[in-house]
This record gives C-alpha cells, sequence and structure tokens, in this order.
C-alpha cells in the first residue's frame, strides 16, 4: 500500500508541475501581448495598425480563456486525495490494467514513474468516464478494445 501511495503522490507531484510550468507560459504570453499592446504606436497605415491591435486583443482573449483553464485545472488537483486508497476507481486512483496505466485527475498527457507509464487522464474524458467507479477484475471496451483493470490504488 506505501509503495500505490508513494506512486499516486509523485503522480500528483507531476500533474502539479504540469499545470505550473502551463501557467508560468500563458503569464509570459500575457505579458508579451500586452507590452506589444502599449508599445505599439500608431503609424501612418493606420487600417494597419488597427488590424494588427485587433489582432492582439484577440491573442489576449485567447491566452485569458487558457488562463483560466489552468485555474480550473488548479482546482480539480486541490479536490484530489493522495493518501487515500480505495477499492473502486475514482479521482486520485492510480489504475492498471492490461493495455495501459492511468491516473484519474486531469489531463497532463503521459507520465513515467519508476520507469512506469501512466496517462493522466480527467474523470470527464471518454476512457476517464468508462473507468470510472470500475474495480478489479472489471472489463472495458474502448475504441474496439477490450481491458481488463488488474489494479486500482
Amino acid at each position: 500500500m506505501k509503495n500505490n501511495l508513494q506512486l499516486k503522490q509523485e503522480l500528483f507531484l507531476q500533474c502539479v508541475k504540469f499545470v505550473e510550468e502551463r501557467h508560468f507560459k500563458i503569464l509570459n504570453q500575457i505579458a508579451e501581448i500586452q507590452e506589444s499592446l502599449t508599445s505599439e504606436t500608431k503609424s501612418s497605415a493606420g487600417d494597419k495598425h488597427e488590424t494588427g491591435r485587433a489582432m492582439m486583443q484577440l491573442e489576449r482573449e485567447k491566452a485569458g480563456q487558457q488562463l483560466a483553464e489552468v485555474e480550473r485545472l488548479k482546482e480539480a488537483l486541490s479536490q484530489l486525495d493522495v493518501d487515500k486508497i480505495s477499492q473502486k476507481i475514482g479521482l486520485g486512483s492510480v489504475v492498471f490494467t492490461t493495455k495501459a496505466n492511468y491516473f484519474m485527475a486531469i489531463s497532463a498527457g503521459q507520465m513515467t514513474v519508476n520507469s512506469q507509464s501512466f496517462f493522466a487522464i480527467s474523470p470527464n474524458t471518454p476512457i476517464g468516464l468508462l473507468l470510472m467507479g470500475k474495480k478489479v477484475g472489471d472489463a472495458i471496451v474502448f475504441r474496439d478494445h477490450t481491458f481488463v483493470i488488474e489494479s486500482v490504488g
């Protein structure tokens, strides 16, 4: 059980790092956009200038939406209890199957811990929805592939 807790904590820390890196990149992007907007001076080509400003405003809005998404990811991570082991798959579960291994948290892609590969997925993803509430021995069919849950931590 201790190994599962350590594994879960390591996966959690990798998810936190993923979110922090995205947050940092987005903040830098917003700062660059803001700097471009404030440093741009009105040129003689007025229409071109206004089009450029409008494009920068759109980029800033897009970055703001990405920032809001990162905040939602941070909130989702704060809901995780990495010190709890359950028999059924839920938020924070580490799931070993005959096809792949999963960490039910946020969609953060593939991660490696102790030479083992895991996919950090959100419970709202198609595979996450299929896995939620299942237990060891249950079979899942996803994209015409059947796999069995071997372990839940």
